[in-house]
């Protein structure tokens, strides 16, 4: 059986917020760690039957740069529920959201440099 491994390291500041995060995983095609802004990790809870949540992010990661990160999040999660389950319903509900998240956050950056 084969076994991979996914690592993050973070640096925090005197208020224990993140300052930094490093990422490594034994199947990224590069070698050694690698910089981020942010990382969101969902894991299921068997036990009680709930998800657990860790996001974090640095304080360099720009408020469009966080709406465009969970966006693909959610687009990617419309994917996943599409090939694991063949649910084409949600799937398609969950992408037509990020479709007008898009354009909500097209129109605000718009908006923002007028």
């Amino acid at each position: 059986m084969k076994s991979s491994e996914i690592k993050f390291k973070i640096n925090l500041d005197d208020k224990n917020l993140p300052k930094s995060i490093q990422w490594d995983a034994s199947d990224k095609e590069g070698e050694g760690e690698e910089a981020t802004k942010s990382i969101s990790l969902n894991v299921w809870d068997n036990l009680n039957h709930s998800t657990l949540r860790i996001d974090l992010w640095t304080d360099d990661m720009s408020v469009v740069e966080m709406k465009r990160f969970y966006i693909d999040i959610l687009g990617g999660m419309a994917q996943t529920i599409l090939n694991a389950t063949g649910d084409e319903y949600i799937s398609e509900e969950m992408k037509e959201l990020c479709d007008r998240l898009v354009k909500h956050v097209n129109e605000e950056n718009k908006n923002s440099t007028k």
